[in-house]
């Protein structure tokens, strides 16, 4: 048992607070206190700053009575607990390094058996993160005991926790030790609570991971197997994933008869939600099972979910489609997917639930590099482009955000056509989200179309954009003109946009005005010196007398934006005068922004 005995029967913080004690250990007798407050506050703020009372005390104090003082103490609100248990996973080196880190158990122990479930998880978690500090005896010793003791307390808490901790002694004990864990875990599988055997199928995966493979064999399959057939349907989709933890350990050939039937029957569960799993972890359990297991069990199963009744199957199969294909053995991928795959992918496209078609709509470019340059135009291109008249904006916003990956196959000029309505009908979407993103793909949609198609179809949106009524859209396409530029150059930028830009400085909306200075900020430095200093400052100049004091400091702003791009005889002689009369402004914003923009710009 732990060492930590309560030497001093005086209570703590009062004899820690008596007169003749050494003041350097005051403020520790506060927090001490603070742990006693009424006030939830107080005690958490308290926990927090545990490692410092620590520390002041030296080791042998926390471990004699801080520690005994934690544990007796545990009833508290939870949030309390919760920092305390995280705390006491960083405290080896507090309580005097690994030779005592045992001192920690008790009180993890006790955290680990609480109702609330946050705070047992996160004593699991330092519990296992002080185990790999233990030797190998202080583990067989003190730390194994006290996972036995949880795994047959009388309370389902205890038994989950018990869960989390096997994996983590078991490769550093003797095998007498280890056939008594193996033992324990064994009887938490087929626990009375439904939360426990929950909690051994979360880890059934890890702990086979550990175990020697003839015990993943004789112990581990049998469990996977019934817990897979478990009556509540939350245990069997977590033994799903179990299932492809334990596929990766074994050999082929004792893959389709020990873990096989268990995953195809899953496949066909009769709860969507196991279902959802298999769907979920399709392309790892690939991998696990290799090419010929795939092409004989894993494509008809993938076949079957991607019609399954339930939409939110459908949706979990159709975000792995383009994984899946890419996964197959390569000699038969392509027929795999003409035969197979694609007259699936091709009835998911017209799906009555939006989330199905919008999963699908995220990956189903991805397949173009996949099939090559005339599949794509034969078979993908007619989906594409039905998937871009769609009625939902997201659909047809995750086509446009995938186009790169067909833009590299065929080129995006076929698709030109049908993409411009899309792009102008998300473009002016209601929903000022949808707006966003689309404006985010722009610069992007830009290189791929080249510049005479955007000054012909999409020049006029961006600009449309920069007098949006939502602040967040002005701002993206600010922002979105300067990577324009970047990508069509300065001389481009001043045919085509600054004049656009400058007009607005005329606009009666002053928040239009201001989108003007916003987009002068963004173009200076893009546009250089000579467009900056002979297009755009005399606009930011006549700004500067603006009646709406807001677009008065926003020049001040602008101009210490704009400094750095200009020459020094125009900061001195333009500029200067101009920050010096706004200086001077009865308006305290306008006063504060010009004079540092004054000293930014050192024209003091």
């Amino acid at each position: 048992s732990c060492s930590c005995t309560v030497v001093s029967k005086q209570p703590l913080a009062s004899k820690m607070a008596g007169a003749d004690s050494d003041d350097s250990l005051y403020p520790i007798a506060v927090l001490i206190d603070e742990l006693r407050n009424e006030d939830v506050q107080l005690r958490l703020n308290s926990i927090k700053k545990l490692s410092t009372i620590a520390l002041a005390l030296g080791v042998e104090r926390t471990r004699t009575e801080l520690l005994p003082f934690l544990t007796d103490t545990i009833y508290d609100e939870d949030e309390v607990l919760l920092a305390l248990a995280e705390q006491l996973g960083n405290f080896t080196m507090l309580v005097g390094g690994p030779e005592y880190v045992h001192c920690l158990l008790p009180p993890l122990e006790s955290l680990a058996t609480v109702e609330e479930t946050v705070v047992r998880d996160k004593a699991v978690e330092s519990l296992r993160k002080i185990s790999h500090e233990h030797s190998p005896v202080d583990l067989e010793v003190h730390f194994e005991p006290l996972v036995k003791r949880l795994a047959s307390g009388d309370w389902f808490t205890s038994r989950t926790s018990a869960c989390g901790l096997f994996s983590v002694c078991y490769p550093r004990v003797s095998s007498t030790v280890k056939a008594e864990i193996r033992q324990h875990f064994r009887t938490l599988c087929s626990d009375d609570t439904p939360m426990v055997r929950r909690a051994a199928a979360s880890k059934l995966g890890e702990f086979a991971k550990v175990l020697e493979l003839e015990y993943v064999k004789s112990d581990i399959i049998s469990l996977f197997t019934a817990l897979a057939s478990d009556e509540q349907d939350s245990v069997r989709l977590l033994a799903v994933e179990a299932g492809v933890s334990i596929a990766t350990l074994l050999p082929q050939e004792d893959l389709e008869a020990l873990v096989m039937p268990t995953l195809r029957q899953a496949a066909e569960d009769k709860s969507w939600r196991v279902r959802y799993m298999v769907a979920d972890k399709f392309s790892d359990l690939q991998k696990a099972v290799g090419p010929e297991i795939t092409k004989n069990d894993l494509v008809p199963a993938f076949q079957n979910l991607l019609k399954d009744c339930e939409a939110e199957v459908r949706a979990a199969a159709a975000n792995k489609v383009k994984e899946f294909c890419e996964n197959l053995p390569e000699d038969s991928r392509e027929t795999i997917i003409m035969t197979h795959i694609l007259p699936c992918v091709k009835e998911l496209v017209s799906d009555t639930n939006q989330h199905v078609k919008s999963a699908l709509a995220s990956v189903i470019m991805g397949l173009s590099t996949i099939l090559g340059k005339d599949n794509t135009i034969e078979h993908l291109l007619p989906l594409f482009l039905a998937q871009l008249k769609d009625e939902c904006p997201e659909v047809r916003l995750n086509i446009i955000s995938n186009l790169d990956c067909v833009n590299e196959v065929i080129g995006i000029r076929q698709l030109s056509q049908s993409l411009l309505p899309a792009i102008v009908e998300l473009a002016e979407d209601a929903k000022w989200r949808v707006r966003l993103a689309i404006i985010e793909y722009m610069p992007l949609l830009a290189g791929q179309l080249g510049v005479e198609f955007f000054d012909e179809k999409l020049n006029s949106l961006c600009m449309a954009w920069l007098v949006d009524h939502v602040y967040a859209i002005r701002e993206a396409a600010t922002c979105n003109l300067m990577k324009l530029v970047e990508k069509f150059g300065a001389e481009w930028a001043q045919n085509t946009i600054v004049p656009k830009v400058l007009g607005m400085a005329n606009d009666p909306n002053y928040l239009h005005r201001m989108t003007t200075l916003f987009c002068i900020n963004a173009l200076s430095e893009v546009c250089g010196q000579e467009i900056t200093t002979k297009h755009m400052l005399p606009v930011v100049f006549k700004m500067s007398n603006d009646q709406v004091a807001n677009v008065r400091f926003n020049v001040a702003k602008s101009l210490q934006k704009i400094g750095p791009v200009l020459d020094s005889n125009c900061l001195q002689t333009e500029v200067k005068p101009v920050l010096e009369k706004l200086a001077s402004d009865q308006d305290m914003d306008v006063k504060y922004f010009a004079q540092e923009a004054i000293s930014v710009l050192s024209l003091a």
